[in-house]
């Protein structure tokens, strides 16, 4: 019977939406994120898979795994995970494939509109007896006839990029990978080297991974690129923005306005300058978790395992 052992933070009442999915002759053990130690090396001991969510496991866990052969990310990102000992441990490892890029696209057009259409403003000013502010409309604005420019057009870019073409606006993208030709063509979306994108854009969008090549990719000198009243849009990780920076092109009308799910430091610092603007739109890394999700990353997760352990190439390889 092949094991497999998750290490999670979710609540309870999630578990089973996911690990419903795992073929009837796996025994699966679910375990906290907070477990000990000592506990978690125990459990997974005699593991041939591991499920983690968030992605995160002490070296001294994984190396008392012993049978481990695949571990499976429920999350797309990986920067926590020590790929040098997974690597000389020969363990393969995966990320979710995309499984909750419907969740990530979503929140961010969701974004873009509350940013665009002032949402948590106006109703501030419905809830303080503010009905209607002739004011408005001197700052909301329409997603037709903007350009909006994506940085990263994998997964999540490629599904934001559909969900923006009803919308009649100019798509553009930046990405070291160039998209094949067919896949512009059907998404009506051209390429353009990142500075141009900055200077045409009106809505910038990013969805790369955090490596060494992103890390804080968009800063001063990219903020100055941007039109005054053109939006940013984070929903990968907050490490590719420079936040300090960021905050300095907001303060000082550089830009105008930001809408961020994710930070350099998750929580904040509740000193952080980010936190005392008034022209950003925050939420908490909660783009790619809805109750919807957990369902999707199952199926794609315990797909994966079932290759891993049946000594297949699985899905997703972060290599």
């Amino acid at each position: 019977m092949p094991k497999v052992v998750f290490f999670t933070q979710l609540a309870p009442e999630l578990h089973p939406l996911l690990t419903q999915h795992a073929p009837e002759d796996y025994l699966v053990e679910v375990a906290l994120t907070e477990t000990s130690v000592s506990k978690k090396s125990a459990l997974l001991s005699d593991a041939d898979a591991l499920i983690l969510f968030p992605s995160r496991i002490e070296d001294d866990v994984l190396q008392s795994a012993r049978k481990l052969k695949h571990i499976q990310l429920v999350s797309a990102g990986f920067e926590h995970m020590n790929l040098n000992l997974i690597r000389n441990l020969g363990v393969t490892i995966s990320n979710n494939g995309g499984a909750n890029s419907i969740d990530v696209a979503e929140h961010t057009m969701a974004l873009i509109l509350g940013v665009y259409r002032r949402l948590i403003d106006l109703d501030a000013d419905v809830r303080k007896d503010r009905w209607y502010d002739m004011e408005t409309g001197k700052s909301t604005y329409t997603i037709w006839n903007k350009t909006v420019g994506l940085i990263g057009l994998g997964n999540i870019g490629r599904r934001v990029a559909r969900l923006l073409k009803p919308f009649d606006c100019e798509l553009v993208y930046s990405d070291a990978c160039p998209a094949k030709p067919e896949v512009e063509a059907e998404l009506g979306i051209s390429r353009l080297e990142l500075p141009d994108l900055l200077e045409r854009s009106d809505i910038v969008s990013l969805h790369v991974p955090f490596n060494d090549a992103t890390s804080k990719m968009i800063s001063t000198g990219q903020f100055a690129l941007m039109k005054s009243n053109a939006i940013i849009i984070n929903t990968c990780r907050g490490g590719v923005i420079d936040e300090s920076a960021l905050a300095m092109a907001l303060k000082r009308k550089q830009i105008a306005f930001a809408g961020l799910d994710v930070l350099e430091q998750e929580p904040p610092d509740p000193t952080n300058p980010i936190l005392k603007l008034d022209n950003i739109l925050l939420t908490p890394h909660t783009a790619g978790i809805t109750r919807d999700t957990w369902d999707r990353r199952g199926q794609f997760v315990f797909g994966n395992i079932v290759r891993a352990i049946a000594g297949k190439k699985p899905d997703a390889l972060i290599e």
